[in-house]
């Protein structure tokens, strides 16, 4: 009987009525009802903070919604998937050169998730159970990080920023107690960290450095393969992949060559079959999946290939001109509202990429004190290439007006 199914349930927590839910729609009222829920949502040229707004070559769709991408599953078969596996070997090549790292895996489920993964990643190679990161990183892909900690009891230490500047403060507060230390470039607000002094101290104290990057930005600063880190994580969604309201995303990871076998996920190789023709293969994948759960270095079982597909194409298309281009339009257009604003700027002599904080009572961005109760009354306010100069001028006037 069906009721069987549930006999291990205690009764304490079984539901003693039906739930109550309104009356099934028929298909004509169903998108009746969607269409004016869709109505209400009041979308912002301006809001970042996490998932942003910039150009998707038409060629991304085009090429990502052929049949034997779009439905493809996971590639077991070498032998039936040599299409999906090379499109994700150039995804962890590409991935590779633009981090400045050795190795990147298959993609991960969203930024948030690799930064949590990372940082387990971490405790593992050094055998510490600390972690810590700054304020400055984005709240949300915290409280992801936190929840990890939280299961796996693990420390997590959250480091204050400094309120004049909007930046990691220096020196941080590091012991040889740490796995890692967190920071995002550029942060959460907007703001360019400082990272050359924070490699040397983060090593000295036998921890790794993490980054959290925005992939546009690197089309103009530094890799962080340049400046020391140990693992690079971030949100992939800018790469090709439509807002669509909060997803989907696509977790960026990559990781030293040394670090290898502790990286979560998968990777897709590049080999040589019986007859010396070129193949590409499944490799150290290291998943709950393929060996014992307790040796695996994650729970993660899938990964985003859709959208990592997508960023590969994207990245194709632009080549590094255009994506420098891409990114020094962000910050040529950000840096023209910054300077119009004025003394509306929170931090104006703090150097930013393509988002900063603005002290007003407009509702123009992302409101800061979701996350940030001593930085109420301010806004965070993106600006991509996409941005034209009327709008922003228009924005202009109605924060100086509010």
């Amino acid at each position: 009987m069906a009721t069987d199914l549930f006999a291990d349930i205690p009764a304490a927590v079984r539901l003693k009525a039906p739930l109550d839910l309104p009356r099934p729609l028929s298909e004509p009222e169903l998108v009746e009802e969607l269409t004016k829920a869709s109505q209400e949502n009041k979308p912002s040229s301006f809001l970042g903070g996490g998932s942003y707004d910039h150009f998707i070559p038409s060629a991304v769709g085009h090429i990502i919604g052929r049949s034997e991408f779009y439905t493809a599953y996971t590639p077991y078969q070498p032998e039936a998937s040599q299409g999906t596996l090379q499109a994700i070997y150039e995804y962890q090549s590409l991935l590779c050169e633009l981090t400045g790292l050795e190795v990147a895996n298959a993609s991960m489920y969203d930024g948030a998730t690799a930064l949590a993964e990372a940082a387990f990643m971490a405790c593992r190679v050094t055998g510490r159970q600390e972690i810590l990161v700054s304020r400055t990183v984005n709240p949300n892909y915290r409280a992801v990080l936190k929840t990890y900690c939280t299961a796996a009891d693990l420390t997590l230490t959250e480091i204050p920023f400094d309120q004049k500047t909007g930046l990691t403060p220096h020196p941080i507060p590091l012991t040889n107690t740490a796995s890692c230390f967190i920071i995002q470039q550029p942060n959460f607000f907007g703001n360019i960290e400082q990272t050359n002094r924070l490699t040397d101290l983060i090593h000295k104290q036998g921890a790794l450095f993490i980054v959290n990057v925005d992939p546009i930005s690197l089309g103009l600063l530094k890799s962080p393969g340049e400046y020391g880190a140990d693992i690079v994580v971030g949100e992939g969604q800018p790469l090709g992949t439509p807002r669509n309201f909060g997803g989907p995303g696509l977790g960026l990871f990559a990781t030293k060559k040394e670090y290898l076998r502790q990286m979560p996920g998968r990777i897709v190789g590049l080999t040589n079959d019986l007859d010396g023709k070129r193949g590409f293969v499944l490799t150290m994948s290291t998943r709950e999946q393929h060996i014992r759960r307790e040796r695996a270095t994650s729970n993660i079982c899938s990964n985003e290939a859709l959208c990592a597909l997508a960023a590969t194409v994207y990245l194709s298309l632009m080549g590094k001109t255009g994506l420098r281009k891409v990114a020094e339009l962000c910050l040529q257009k950000a840096n023209y509202l910054k300077k119009e604003l004025g003394d509306k700027v929170l931090w104006p002599n703090t150097p930013s990429f393509k988002e900063f904080a603005v002290k007003t009572k407009a509702s123009a961005g992302l409101a800061l004190s979701t996350h940030y109760s001593e930085l109420r009354g301010s806004e965070l306010i993106c600006v991509t290439e996409l941005a034209k100069k009327a709008a922003i001028d228009k924005l202009v006037a109605e924060i100086l007006a509010a």
